[in-house]
């Protein structure tokens, strides 16, 4: 295993990158595995209603709100002779491992109480995996564009992770699996990823700990952290941005079978188009925000998506090679939205701090993640309501009348379109430009390299200097 060290990290390497994002393979995968498969396969193969699934979602994600702002703090006063970051990366994976298997195996007979002690659980332990790879991320890259690097690889080899899991379903049927007993393979396949992708990436990659690292807690520290008006836009933008994608894949194997007619395998076969457009839509967007802004790249993907998924009313139903471009396109533009917001956010975490002296970029990427988890339960706990509402079935093998169909094909249009044009315009006018954020990089590098010769007394507290920072 290789130590934490104190020395400024050079421009990361290809293959550095890529052996570090190994840690996100189990998160990526459940993450679309889990809103898409999971509530259908509890709701038709298990029979639990769809009222109490969308109420426990939505109950587990209120509930859970609170943990990642207090894990954001723990991270940041974390110091282990191996890293700080790394140690709770590394403990995250038994947690998330078994209440994967606890979802994903369950029997014929559980209660709205079996899934919100398990599902509570997941969470707790995707929210260590998720929090503490992304400010290892944000540490491991601290240049502009090395940000936008390292979370296009990180995206790009999600997408990858994602599409081998739902090939599952798509040749399942080749080898006698149900579609039941597909999704419990795809959950076996997040269970050995975990260990694998995880530990790995541990293993190998070297920690950096930034300098100047204030162990106290300073109420009047973090209320400004959380009313510094680029947190506020990049939360709302996670929200907004969260929320859209969401909620079309809380509803999506019901939209494209039902209203599309299309069979369940071949909407598995659409959303793996989908999803494999990420493969290139994350690197070339990161590429495109290193020439224009990564502010500038959001608000253009945000909107290029939207238009795509107008296309929809017009692809014939039941026709998959018609379908297919309209599906590569969003999936293109989808695949920048997470990694921008990520990219942005880190450079934030300089610009803190560089004015307070302290490290609370786990703090601000638990604003994401708090943001993330508001909003993707309630994808599922206000769609699914709301499609009952309207009298919609989703027992296998139930008639739905034109009237529900219609309410699921507005439904599942509307609430994206919307979401996502509004987390555009959460960027409009950004200012933390790459060269604003060089100008904050080069102050920080020089004040670490002051810290690296100071000596260090043991039990002493040292006050940093306030920066005032100029606009412009």
């Amino acid at each position: 295993m290789t130590d934490a060290t104190g020395n400024a990290p050079a421009r990361l390497s290809l293959s550095r990158i890529l052996v570090f994002a190994l840690s996100t393979l189990p998160v990526a995968t459940a993450g679309t595995v889990m809103f898409v498969y999971l509530p259908p396969y509890l709701a038709g193969h298990l029979g639990v209603s769809l009222a109490v699934i969308g109420g426990v979602w939505a109950s587990v994600r209120i509930i859970d709100l609170f943990v990642d702002p207090l894990l954001g703090h723990l991270m940041d006063t974390t110091t282990t002779r191996y890293g700080r970051y790394r140690v709770w990366l590394a403990a995250g994976v038994p947690i998330f491992a078994l209440a994967t298997y606890m979802l994903f195996m369950a029997s014929s007979g559980i209660n709205g109480v079996y899934i919100f002690v398990w599902l509570f659980i997941l969470y707790i332990g995707n929210s260590m995996l998720e929090l503490s790879r992304q400010v290892w991320s944000a540490t491991l890259a601290p240049t502009y564009n090395d940000r936008s690097r390292i979370f296009g690889a990180v995206t790009a080899l999600g997408v990858v992770a994602t599409v081998v899991a739902l090939l599952v379903p798509v040749i399942g049927p080749r080898f006698g699996l149900s579609s039941d007993a597909s999704v419990q393979v795809m959950g076996w396949m997040i269970i050995v990823m975990a260990p694998l992708g995880v530990w790995t990436a541990v293993w190998f990659t070297p920690e950096h700990i930034n300098k100047a690292t204030v162990h106290r807690f300073v109420a009047r520290d973090y209320w400004d952290i959380i009313a510094k008006p680029e947190v506020i836009r990049l939360f709302l933008a996670q929200v907004a941005l969260t929320l859209g994608p969401g909620w079309m894949s809380a509803m999506y194997i019901f939209y494209f079978h039902d209203a599309r007619l299309y069979t369940q395998q071949q909407s598995t076969l659409l959303l793996l188009v989908y999803i494999l457009a990420g493969i290139a839509g994350a690197p070339l967007t990161a590429m495109l925000a290193s020439r224009i802004g990564k502010h500038r790249t959001l608000s253009i993907t945000t909107t290029a998506f939207s238009i795509g998924l107008l296309a929809i009313f017009i692809v014939p139903k039941g026709n998959v090679p018609a379908a297919i471009p309209v599906m590569a396109w969003c999936g293109f533009m989808a695949a920048g939205f997470g990694l921008m917001i990520s990219a942005m956010m880190a450079d934030v975490g300089d610009e803190i701090r560089l004015k307070q002296g302290k490290e609370r970029i786990s703090l601000l990427y638990a604003v994401l993640t708090f943001a993330n988890k508001l909003t993707a339960g309630f994808a599922i706990g206000l769609t699914f309501p709301l499609l009952a509402w309207f009298g919609y079935n989703a027992k296998s093998g139930a008639h739905n009348t034109p009237a529900a169909i219609h309410a699921l094909e507005v439904i599942f249009i509307a609430g994206p379109i919307l979401f996502v044009m509004l987390g555009g315009l959460c960027v409009l006018g950004w200012r933390l430009t790459a060269e604003r954020h060089a100008a904050i990089r080069s102050e920080l590098d020089a004040r670490d390299a002051v810290l690296d010769e100071a000596p260090v007394l043991a039990g002493l507290s040292v006050t940093q200097p306030q920066v005032v920072l100029k606009e412009g």
